[in-house]
């Protein structure tokens, strides 16, 4: 490239790349992100390391116990839902191994209104919340060694009053996609712990 100076000559650029000082940080930045990239690896990925099980080895060595609800209680069909899910979650569908570890799940749920029709006293929109306390116990020693909680709140319109079925409708797709949010935390907090062992 063509520079004018300030003396009005043209010069020719010389500096087109990092000399000196310039160039040391820069060839030192890529080493280090070299070095640094092999340390790195996706909580999920399907690796061995160390003649050790991979972390999906291990997730599918987790049985989920049975969720106690009372029988005919919308709490009850939650409970199937998100055990489902995370069964699901854990095993990818493959079946389930010989269990390491058992996770025990209690959940409670709550609903709220949240937007109420002036005129009929009637809610507009109302607010499902699943709560869930978990315990992973390891298997052969008995021993509690993950204990935590999560929640999850859903909002869901309810179309006119006289719709009682697409309340249902509603409260029911709320219960199903707060249990999923449940059952994706759970994984990820387990997936976690085996990572992490903390």
């Amino acid at each position: 490239m063509w520079w004018l100076e300030a003396n009005g000559h043209s010069t020719r650029e010389s500096q087109r790349f990092p000399r000196g000082p310039a160039l040391r940080r820069v060839a030192a930045v890529v080493v280090a992100a070299a070095f640094l990239g092999g340390c790195f690896q996706p909580l999920y990925g399907n690796r061995t390391v160390g003649g050790q099980s991979t972390l999906h080895a291990e997730l599918a060595q987790v049985d989920v116990a049975q969720i106690p609800a009372p029988n005919g209680t919308p709490e009850s069909r939650i409970a199937v839902e998100l055990r489902n899910s995370l069964v699901f979650g854990l095993t990818g569908g493959a079946g389930g191994a010989p269990a390491t570890h058992q996770l025990k799940i209690s959940i409670t749920s709550t609903r709220l209104s949240v937007i109420v029709d002036i005129q009929s006293s009637r809610p507009d929109v109302e607010n499902f919340g699943l709560n869930a306390s978990y315990q992973l116990v390891e298997m052969k020693t008995g021993k509690t060694v993950l204990s935590d909680t999560t929640f999850a709140r859903v909002s869901y319109d309810i179309p006119g009053q006289e719709q009682r079925f697409a309340r249902s409708r509603a409260l029911r797709d709320s219960e199903n996609r707060a249990a999923k949010v449940i059952a994706d935390a759970i994984q990820a907090r387990l997936a976690s712990y085996f990572i992490a062992k903390t």
